[in-house]
């Protein structure tokens, strides 16, 4: 009796559920981008037949609310047990590192309007921290409208800024102002040499200054 072939042995597929096709979908946007998302090429990376995926989802908008759902569940909710300052602090620097790791997601955020489970328990939950630290009803809309304003424009610059920091930023600095003499754009060359390029710098910490600053006005809000 011959044996079986190891290189011949086929390992099973994985079982195609909702699940899989989303978790494919993501991982394919944050390859390619939404520009180049497409269900041939979800197929593709997730190895099935296109219209298989509509047996587990109906069409392309669906798949994008539950990327979409999956992409706010990876997000910290505000912790109970903290002060409210501490817990949305958390909650947006959760935020903000889980749109750098998707950054098609940003300007899809608040977009849908079929929400999924994780979208609408995110939003409660964080509705919830600012209105049990004794926010009214409108300074909490003001708040939220606020602090995700922050951070989803936040996001947006820095997925598109070529640098943050380290070498990277020094030598694009150098790139942008070698051409030009040092006295035809003084405030920005004082800027560029005092602060971008000492050791250390990185535009993250941009983030912090800018979140704690909104928490800290936020901290009396006017009575309603």
């Amino acid at each position: 009796m011959t044996p079986q072939s190891t290189e011949t042995a086929q390992k099973p597929r994985p079982t195609l559920n909702r699940q899989r096709v989303l978790e494919g979908a993501i991982a394919l946007a944050d390859d390619v981008g939404m520009d180049g998302f497409t269900i041939r090429k979800l197929a593709t990376a997730i190895d099935v037949k296109p219209m298989t995926i509509y047996h587990h989802i109906p069409n392309k908008e669906a798949i994008i609310d539950g990327m979409v759902d999956l992409v706010f569940g990876e997000i910290d909710l505000p912790p109970s047990g903290t002060d409210w300052k501490s817990a949305m602090q958390q909650r947006g620097r959760s935020a903000r590192a889980v749109l750098a790791r998707h950054p098609w997601a940003t300007p899809l955020m608040e977009s849908r309007t079929n929400p999924g489970p994780n979208t609408l328990g995110h939003h409660d939950a964080v509705i919830g921290c600012l209105r049990l630290a004794g926010f009214s009803i409108e300074m909490t809309a003001h708040a939220y409208a606020l602090i995700d304003a922050y951070i989803y424009g936040f996001a947006l610059q820095e997925a598109g800024l070529p640098a943050t920091g380290g070498e990277e930023m020094a030598d694009l600095a150098q790139h942008i102002t070698e051409p030009f003499p040092a006295d035809q754009y003084p405030h920005l060359m004082e800027l560029t040499t005092e602060h971008v390029l000492k050791p250390g710098y990185d535009f993250a910490a941009e983030f912090e200054f800018g979140l704690s600053l909104i928490l800290d006005a936020l901290g009396n809000p006017a009575p309603s």
